[in-house]
């Protein structure tokens, strides 16, 4: 899952990518409103965690040009505005959930989880190759029916690869899903984090495409 944070308090806003990263997916962060607007158009999430006041352009100015504009990204709302007539003004605006700061982590985390699930239609999904099974909603992996522990970076490849057996998934695609925006990425990034996978898992399911990039090959009927 790929998530744009739109948080001008700068010790705020690195927290909040900080446990994002670790429970829920890749994060980006910006602080301004015109930012997070051009990130919006130029780049591909699953959600946004959006404040109502920004420098440059408000939350609610946001919210009302992307659902003007047809795009139904869902957007939480964590902000420091407890007043009804803003919570009913984002709802409104087509906010799918309001959240009042300070909020505990844990809880930011489960509401983002189920958002993406309502929006993806997959509450009980779940990705399952031989005896791996991967649980997207409870970021969650096991092989043999036992828990497998992933770095967050792990899961997100391995994700990508399960929803695409079959597929070839090439190296700039798979650091799009890494990694955001204005992130730098290393050179082997990728290849450490399938190296890693490999290495969890103890068998390979994970085939190297030379020039290409990387597929979980179909499992044999």
């Amino acid at each position: 899952m790929r998530i744009l944070i739109v948080e001008d308090d700068e010790l705020l806003g690195d927290g909040i990518r900080a446990v994002l990263a670790q429970s829920c997916g890749e994060a980006d962060w910006v602080t301004n409103g015109v930012v997070a607007e051009r990130a919006l158009r130029s780049d591909s999430y699953d959600l946004v965690v959006l404040d109502l006041n920004l420098p440059g352009k408000s939350g609610f100015d946001i919210l009302e040009q992307l659902r003007s504009e047809g795009i139904q990204i869902p957007v939480l709302v964590l902000t420091a505005r407890e007043q009804i007539s803003d919570r009913i003004r984002a709802l409104d605006s087509g906010a799918d959930d309001y959240v009042i700061k300070p909020c505990d982590p844990d809880e930011l985390c489960a509401r983002i989880r189920a958002l993406f699930r309502r929006a993806q239609g997959m509450a009980d999904r779940v990705l399952v190759h031989g005896d791996l099974t991967l649980t997207p909603a409870a970021h969650s992996v096991e092989l043999g029916g036992k828990p497998l522990q992933l770095s967050s970076r792990e899961f997100v490849v391995l994700q990508a690869l399960l929803e695409n057996v079959g597929r070839v998934l090439s190296r700039q695609r798979l650091e799009d899903i890494l990694y955001g925006w204005n992130n730098e990425v290393g050179s082997n990034t990728v290849e450490v984090h399938i190296h890693h996978l490999r290495s969890k898992l103890g068998f390979n399911p994970i085939r190297t495409i030379r020039g290409v990039g990387y597929l979980i090959e179909k499992p044999e009927k």
